[in-house]
C-alpha cells in the first residue's frame, strides 16, 4: 500500500517535516498550484479597512521567511502571515525544539524566532505579483537587541511598503523577556514607536493566552490607546492541561487542540475588556469548522489556523472557509 503525504512526513523528525512542507508549497506554487480549487470568497469581511476574501487566515510560524506564499494562498487562506521576522538574521534556539505531540493533536515548539531577517524576507515578497488575498508580516525583535523597542520600530517601517498588515508579536514564550513587553508601560511605549513607524499601514497586536483578566484587559486598552488596528487572541500558552504524549514534558509554546479552550476564553475576555472597540482575531485549538464558527460566534472577526494543519491537512482550510460561509 503506498504511504500518504501524512505519514511520509510523520515519519520524519517535526522540523525536517516542516520543512519539507515548504519546499513543496514553494515549488507547487512556482508552477502555478496546478489542480488547487478556486478560492472560497462567499463570506469576504472587511477589518481595519482590508478586504479579506474569507475569514480564514494562517497564522505565523509556519512560512517564517516567506518562500511559499503563492502556495498557502492556493491552498485557499484569505490571508497569509508570515514571520515572525527580525531586523538581522538569526539562528533561534538549540534543536531539538519542535515537538509533535500526535496523540493530543498539538504541538509544542521552542524555535526562537529563528529566521533569514526582515530584509531577505522582503527581498522575496517585493518579487511576487498580484496577490489573491491578505498579506500579513509578523514582526519581533532580536535575542540579543539592546534596544527591542527599536527593533519593532525598525520591522514595521521595513514592513509597511509591502504588507496588507503588520502583526506585533510580543507573546512569544522562547525569547527570554520578551513577554514582558505586553504589559503597561512599556507595552504603550512598544506600540507609540510602531505607530509612528507604520506609514498608514493596519497594525496588529497579538498576545498570549497566558495573560491574568487584568493582563488581558491592560493589553487591550493599551491597544486602543496606541490605534492599534485589531487583536490577535492568542499564541501559544506555556500552561499544560492534562497531555498524553511522551513529549508533554518538554519545554516551550503548546499549540494545537488542547489549546481550544483556553483560547476561546481569552477570546471572551479580550472582547468584554474592549467593548467593541478593536477588531478581534481569533487563534488557538481551532481544528474544524464547528470551532471557526465557535470563535466568530464569540467575537472573532476573522480566525487563523496553524498546528491543526498537522494533523488534518491542508483540506481543513476549505473545511473552515464552507463552515463561515
Amino acid at each position: 500500500m503506498p504511504l500518504s503525504p501524512r505519514s511520509i512526513l510523520f515519519a520524519l523528525d517535526p522540523e525536517r517535516a516542516h520543512r519539507a512542507a515548504i519546499r513543496g508549497l514553494r515549488l507547487w506554487g512556482s508552477l502555478g498550484a496546478p489542480f488547487a480549487s478556486e478560492m472560497d470568497t462567499s463570506a469576504g469581511v472587511t477589518v481595519a479597512g482590508i478586504d479579506f476574501p474569507n475569514r480564514i487566515g494562517l497564522a505565523a510560524g509556519l512560512d517564517k521567511d516567506a518562500q511559499a506564499i503563492p502556495g498557502l494562498f492556493a491552498l485557499g487562506f484569505g490571508a497569509v502571515e508570515v514571520g515572525t521576522l527580525t531586523p538581522r538574521p538569526q539562528p533561534g534556539n538549540p534543536t531539538p525544539r519542535l515537538f509533535r505531540l500526535t496523540e493530543d493533536e498539538a504541538v509544542i515548539n521552542r524555535m526562537g524566532f529563528n529566521n533569514d531577517g526582515i530584509d531577505a524576507a522582503l527581498t522575496r515578497i517585493a518579487r511576487l505579483g498580484k496577490r489573491p488575498g491578505v498579506l500579513g508580516i509578523n514582526v519581533g525583535a532580536n535575542k540579543d537587541s539592546e534596544d527591542r523597542i527599536a527593533d519593532y520600530a525598525l520591522g514595521v517601517a521595513r514592513a509597511a511598503p509591502h504588507a496588507d498588515y503588520i502583526t506585533i508579536n510580543v507573546s512569544s514564550p522562547n525569547t527570554p523577556g520578551l513577554r514582558d513587553l505586553q504589559s503597561r508601560p512599556a507595552l504603550d511605549e512598544l506600540l507609540a514607536a510602531a505607530d509612528a513607524a507604520r506609514a498608514g499601514t493596519p497594525l496588529f497586536l497579538k498576545v498570549a493566552p497566558d495573560l491574568d483578566s487584568a493582563g488581558m484587559e491592560g493589553a487591550v486598552r493599551a491597544a486602543i490607546d496606541n490605534h492599534i488596528d485589531a487583536l490577535i487572541v492568542s499564541n501559544t500558552t506555556i500552561s499544560r492541561p492534562p497531555l498524553r504524549s511522551v513529549h508533554s514534558g518538554e519545554a516551550g509554546g503548546l499549540s494545537g487542540a488542547p489549546l481550544a479552550r483556553l483560547a476561546l476564553a481569552k477570546l471572551i475576555e479580550a472582547r468584554v475588556a474592549s467593548g467593541g472597540q478593536l477588531a478581534l482575531i481569533s487563534a488557538g485549538g481551532i481544528d474544524s469548522g464547528d470551532e471557526a464558527r465557535r470563535r466568530i460566534d464569540a467575537g472573532a472577526s476573522l480566525v487563523q489556523i496553524y498546528s491543526a494543519l498537522v494533523f488534518k491537512g491542508p483540506g481543513l482550510v476549505r473545511e473552515i472557509a464552507r463552515a463561515l460561509r
